[in-house]
């Protein structure tokens, strides 16, 4: 994918491949530039004794590779392309995360659930913003600020008890990772629905959490079955 594609524009020089720090780069770049997100610096993967490692140095780490630097993660983002560009040029191998809570909430969701919702939705002509897929399965829908005070609730009224779902927000106080950036050897976060000037204006939680909590319902029914 490339890095333009990634982010729903296509231009000419677009079709020449290019490095991998090129491309986290100039991703981070256009993510503040274009979709006015903030972004910061993570971890990145390095080659040790024939094998990739994180850079924290942690040999069993969770997310090699895609994981906050430094406690205070939240006062290195930066809005500013230039700014953007300034950190991954000194470090060009870190991964793209994105704090949740500012310009966006994310809702998470296995990624079985996740592309079933995605058919429904699309069969209502819900309107969608971007949605990234991870590596370990998982789907994060991007949705206006303030859905983690609202997700329990709503989910509730749906007759749900929020437990019982395999359904998270992140919010003030959290981050996602964002394409291209990959975790250890298992692959990378791609978009499953890409960031476009038609997607800009993000939905509500409100308008996709009941075909999000129908997915991961029925997931969760369907995975009891499998286990009896």
């Amino acid at each position: 994918m490339t890095v333009d594609e990634s982010i729903g524009v296509t231009t000419e020089a677009a079709q020449i491949p290019k490095q991998r720090g090129e491309q986290l780069l100039d991703s981070a770049v256009r993510y503040a530039e274009e979709r006015h997100w903030d972004v910061f610096p993570g971890t990145w993967l390095e080659a040790v004794e024939g094998r990739e490692r994180c850079s924290c140095g942690t040999d069993d780490c969770p997310l090699p590779g895609a994981h906050a630097m430094k406690p205070d993660w939240a006062t290195l983002a930066t809005g500013s392309a230039v700014g953007a560009r300034r950190m991954w040029s000194k470090q060009p191998k870190s991964s793209i995360l994105l704090p949740t809570g500012r310009t966006f909430d994310a809702i998470e969701v296995p990624e079985a659930a996740g592309f079933l919702a995605l058919a429904r939705m699309e069969r209502m002509e819900l309107t969608l913003g971007p949605v990234t897929c991870t590596p370990d399965r998982r789907m994060f829908f991007f949705v206006l600020p303030g859905a983690s005070a609202k997700v329990p609730d709503l989910i509730r009224k749906l007759g749900w008890a929020p437990a019982a779902l395999d359904l998270a927000t992140r919010g003030e106080g959290h981050y996602v990772a964002a394409p291209p950036t990959r975790v250890g050897g298992r692959g990378a976060v791609q978009w499953a629905r890409r960031p476009t000037p038609a997607n800009r204006w993000l939905p509500d939680a409100e308008e996709l959490i009941s075909a999000l909590a129908y997915a991961c319902g029925r997931e969760a029914a369907e995975s009891r079955a499998r286990q009896q």
